[in-house]
């Protein structure tokens, strides 16, 4: 098994070592950074998605969008910084762990899903003008994966832990 090997690998690499040498405390301070991560990035992706939904037309989308994509991205980079530590601590424990093999395809799509977002005509329109309800329609579509995918991820991520 593949994944077996590599989970083995992650423990034993350079960084499993040292992230170990740091001590009783670096794992409960990493999860600390992991859980802000994710509360940024989830929190962030809620308004604004919630937004994309249909909630809080009055307020322009545009205003809403700049700020929670800028705190999902710092949110992102925080978990994904503290992450791969953590699970270099006691990777093998993780070994035939299925909760690991529906968080990282769940966040691989809410990427993808994300970068769709940002590419479609109706993202780009909406800093510049209203949009339309075809437009408006499509961003609610991707609004929804986002939180679909999100929400797995996070409940995934939850329950590998409790594995």
């Amino acid at each position: 098994m593949a994944l077996a090997h590599v989970l083995t690998w992650l423990e034993h690499s350079p960084l499993g070592v040292f992230t170990r040498s740091l001590g009783v405390w670096s794992y409960g301070v990493l999860n600390l950074v992991h859980i802000l991560g994710i509360t940024l990035l989830f929190g962030s992706i809620l308004l604004l998605d919630v937004r994309l939904l249909g909630a809080w037309r009055q307020i322009p989308l545009a205003q809403i969008s700049r700020p929670t994509t800028t705190m999902a991205q710092i949110g992102f980079v925080l978990a994904l910084c503290s992450g791969i530590p953590m699970i270099t601590v006691k990777s093998s424990d993780y070994i035939g762990n299925p909760f690991l093999l529906i968080k990282f395809p769940a966040i691989a799509l809410a990427l993808l899903n994300v970068w769709l977002v940002h590419r479609s005509p109706a993202w780009q329109a909406h800093r510049v003008r209203a949009l339309m309800p075809a437009e408006q329609r499509r961003l609610a579509f991707g609004a929804s994966l986002s939180l679909l995918f999100w929400l797995t991820a996070i409940s995934a991520g939850r329950m590998i832990g409790y594995w």
